[in-house]
């Protein structure tokens, strides 16, 4: 296989025509860019320099050589800058995962404030579930991720991101919409749509366990384990849910939401994800920066 070495020498001397002058643009002697041209031919195959006496011309497969040899410049300096970039404190490329329920309002706010605070990161988005963001950080397919808390894994570190509460969402011809905070006990015999036990745990077991505390026993008439699936249920008059405070992002012509009375622990949590072992520099930095400024400017609660 050619080597770059040969490739630019070969470019030299297409572009001057003249041994002598390319050899002198590529701070070398005449003898060796020669050699790096047999070398290069004999390669490819082909004869791709014609010399006649003084003068040097490209052949027809010279002429088709040169702007792919171009091109494999170009590109091959663009990943070296690409490599030296990556390791910089603030410009490169970071890839994060993000589980659906972030989109709602997170995303937007991370996404603005990452292109007003680090204009030189380039974000690369992935959107997966906590339990696949969680592997594809041991795996390095990943760099930073927004999840649901987890289990501690010996390779990976967390931290809090977001506390908000649940929220009410009913139809808004319900009898309980008329009310400005619900007490939890109005849900007992409520026709109630609930996470799923086994696709979304986390959520389940905080709904479950205060409804439990209280002694309250609404009727479960769906399980679903996404927040727009069941605002789509709550919007068709099958019944009330409790979800994150970002749902209501998602807009639904006969779906309400109220908060709740006088109810403490009914909070959900967004986590920062990250190898305790990455060395990836921006990576770091964005961490830093995601944890200490846009925390601070998140309403929490």
């Amino acid at each position: 296989m050619f080597q770059l070495t040969q490739l630019r020498c070969f470019v030299a001397v297409a572009s001057e025509l003249h041994f002598g002058r390319a050899a002198a643009l590529l701070h070398m002697t005449q003898p060796p860019l020669t050699r790096q041209i047999q070398l290069l031919e004999h390669e490819v195959g082909v004869q791709l320099l014609e010399r006649a006496g003084g003068a040097v011309r490209l052949t027809v497969a010279g002429r088709i050589f040169l702007r792919e040899a171009e091109d494999i410049l170009r590109r091959s300096q663009a990943a070296t800058l690409a490599a030296r970039r990556a390791m910089q404190a603030e410009a490169g490329s970071v890839t994060l995962g993000f589980i659906p329920a972030a989109s709602f309002t997170l995303l937007p706010q991370l996404l603005a404030f990452v292109r007003a605070r680090l204009p030189e990161v380039h974000l690369v988005l992935r959107e997966m579930q906590t339990v696949d963001q969680i592997e594809a950080l041991g795996a390095d397919r990943i760099d930073i991720g927004i999840v649901r808390p987890f289990a501690p894994r010996s390779f990976s570190a967390s931290a809090p991101l977001l506390r908000e509460p649940f929220m009410l969402a009913l139809p808004a011809d319900h009898p309980l919409a008329a009310l400005d905070a619900v007490p939890l006990a109005a849900l007992q015999g409520q026709a109630f749509i609930e996470f799923c036990p086994s696709e979304s745990r986390y959520l389940y077991e905080i709904v479950a366990g205060q409804l439990r505390a209280h002694g309250v026993a609404p009727e479960t008439v769906q399980t679903l384990s996404h927040t727009h699936s069941i605002l789509a249920l709550v919007d068709a008059n099958v019944g009330v849910a409790l979800v994150p405070r970002a749902a209501m992002k998602l807009r639904y012509a006969n779906v309400c939401f109220r908060p709740l009375a006088q109810v403490s622990g009914l909070d959900v949590e967004l986590h920062l994800a990250w190898r305790r072992d990455g060395r990836h520099g921006v990576a770091g930095t964005l961490r830093e920066l995601l944890q200490g400024d846009f925390r601070s400017a998140l309403p929490q609660r």
